[in-house]
């Protein structure tokens, strides 16, 4: 068993056996920035995109038809960028978050993004690797989310190093026009230590969740790969593999690519990314941890799963013998995919239990964690996460918990009684009332038979996965008026014998709580975008 196995075990009992450094405060005062800055770089800004009122998320995240027949261009890069990690707005508002205290000072505005974040601080670095094809001189190119801008980086072209390093049997369409995600682990680890790599590998998954949402309700695909060579990759930004790794890489189907007659261009000599981030804090640390999962969840990236390799790691199946409770059909996310997205923000303690959510919301937020649970590209069409749900103010519905079951789109009873005061025991944090959501939604993966089926590199996966669902349900709720708030500080080894799961080897990795709001809230919003 690799280092991964290790990790995640002490990923879930960290609410009893705290992780080390157990003592670790942060210097919020010489934090990091919440992106890269590279002083001095040339840089073009990027189009207005319009987006389509058809384009809702119902499209969005069940495509009918073929989706991905359309082709990317610059507007469409654009808008699918700034819907996903620009900054569109700046938002206050009277709510139980632990930093409240700040959000008045401009300098610590907290500006709103259509993916969500762990801790708001979205450490996902997004690079255009442009080829011969794109409407700009080839080169590697960063989004500079602050500017809604793309920086110059490298000039020349370089797609086929990615090309290569991708390797055969990548996914995605032939092309010269890629998107290639990193993480520069310290500006989550300043914040959450050793628990960051837990983070960050959700926030790759709301990332290119968010794409795939954006993009299938346009008729473009986006298919990420998780697997390629990485340290090839890293040279090629110019990263160092101990403080940033390389998580994906996104090819688009762009208008106007021809391959060259004789196949395609030959992989270019090795060049590499020679501008460096600037870093703002003073003192940067390390965390052992940290340092040996991205050793370990790298060392195997050139191995990608041969196709069913993940069979045996698939979501264990509900029990056909609990007592079944029908759901009616889903409430349609009839809202166009931007607007859902500029609307999706977190609740933080604002649920107000009097008015119960309906049936056919509780449905459609559920059909939207099923829909986004599967990544795609290399990682194959296996289900991984199977869903919960721990029921408080449900129309219709009985307080209790239950499993879903995604065939049938019902639910199935695990327990009966209110699950109001074993939700609000086993979590850590104050922002939150449980009782009052409408209901707690929990994703679970059998992280062990992950890492078993294909090595270490599988923890992204298993948590970019999580991620995915949770986006995913972030914006259906938006979609059907409702609110909602992701949590990952709650005891996991407690919603392991609530649900009884001992024997099943799924793994709770975070909790979503959708419901409805108290009215009349306190808010500010100033739209930028």
């Amino acid at each position: 068993m690799g280092y991964a196995h290790e990790y995640a075990a002490a990923i879930m009992h960290r609410g009893r056996v705290p992780m080390d450094p157990a003592d670790y405060v942060p210097n919020w005062q010489d934090g990091p920035r919440k992106a890269k800055f590279y002083p001095g770089a040339d840089s073009f800004p990027l189009p207005d995109a319009p987006y389509p009122s058809d384009a809702t998320l119902d499209r969005g995240l069940c495509p009918e038809g073929a989706p991905g027949e359309g082709e990317f261009d610059l507007a469409t890069l654009s808008g699918m960028l700034r819907d996903s990690y620009g900054l569109t707005g700046r938002r206050l508002g009277v709510q139980a978050n632990t930093d409240l205290s700040a959000l008045p000072f401009y300098p610590l505005a907290n500006w709103s993004r259509g993916s969500a974040s762990g801790g708001g601080l979205y450490p996902v670095g997004v690079h255009w690797v442009s080829g011969p094809s794109g409407p700009v001189p080839p080169g590697v190119h960063y989004y500079s989310t602050r500017h809604h801008a793309m920086q110059r980086l490298l000039t020349g072209d370089v797609s086929g190093q990615v090309r290569a390093a991708l390797g055969e049997g990548a996914p995605g369409p032939a092309t010269d026009q890629y998107l290639v995600l990193s993480i520069k682990y310290w500006q989550n680890s300043f914040k959450y230590n050793s628990f960051s790599f837990h983070a960050v590998s959700m926030d790759l998954g709301a990332c290119v969740q968010t794409w795939r949402m954006w993009a299938a309700a346009r008729g473009l695909a986006v298919e990420p790969a998780l697997w390629f060579d990485e340290e090839r990759l890293a040279a090629l930004l110019g990263a160092d593999p101990r403080e940033e790794g390389v998580f994906a890489v996104v090819p688009l189907k762009w208008a106007g690519y021809k391959p060259c007659s004789d196949g395609e261009v030959a992989a270019a000599a090795p060049v590499s990314v020679r501008r460096k981030d600037v870093e703002r804090s003073r003192t940067v640390l390390t965390f052992d941890a940290l340092l040996r999962m991205q050793e370990a969840t790298s060392a195997g990236a050139t191995d990608r799963p041969a196709p069913g390799a993940l069979v045996p790691a698939a979501a264990h199946p509900v029990d056909p013998a609990a007592p079944e409770v029908e759901l009616p059909p889903a409430r349609p996310l009839e809202t166009d995919v931007r607007t859902a997205l500029r609307d999706r923000r977190s609740s933080f303690g604002r649920f107000e239990g009097q008015q119960p959510v309906t049936r056919p919301q509780l449905a459609a937020c559920l059909g939207a964690a099923v829909a986004g649970s599967r990544l795609g590209g290399d990682t194959g069409e296996v289900p991984l996460a199977k869903l919960y749900a721990f029921v408080n103010h449900v129309e219709g519905l009985d307080p209790g918990s239950y499993a879903y079951d995604p065939e049938r789109r019902s639910l199935r009873r695990v327990k009966e009684g209110r699950p109001g005061e074993f939700l609000q025991k086993n979590y850590f944090l104050a922002n939150y009332n449980l009782e009052q959501a409408g209901a707690v939604l929990v994703p679970t993966v059998r992280t062990t038979a992950v890492l078993d089926a294909v090595g270490d590199r599988g923890y992204r996966l298993v948590n970019a996965t999580i991620g995915a669902v949770a986006q995913s349900v972030y914006t259906a709720a938006s979609a059907v008026d409702l609110g909602c708030g992701v949590a990952l500080g709650f005891d996991n080894i407690s919603y392991i014998e609530e649900l009884g799961l001992e024997e099943t080897g799924e793994a709770p990795l975070l909790i979503m709580m959708i419901g409805n709001e108290r009215p009349a809230p306190a808010d500010f919003r100033y739209e930028i975008a």
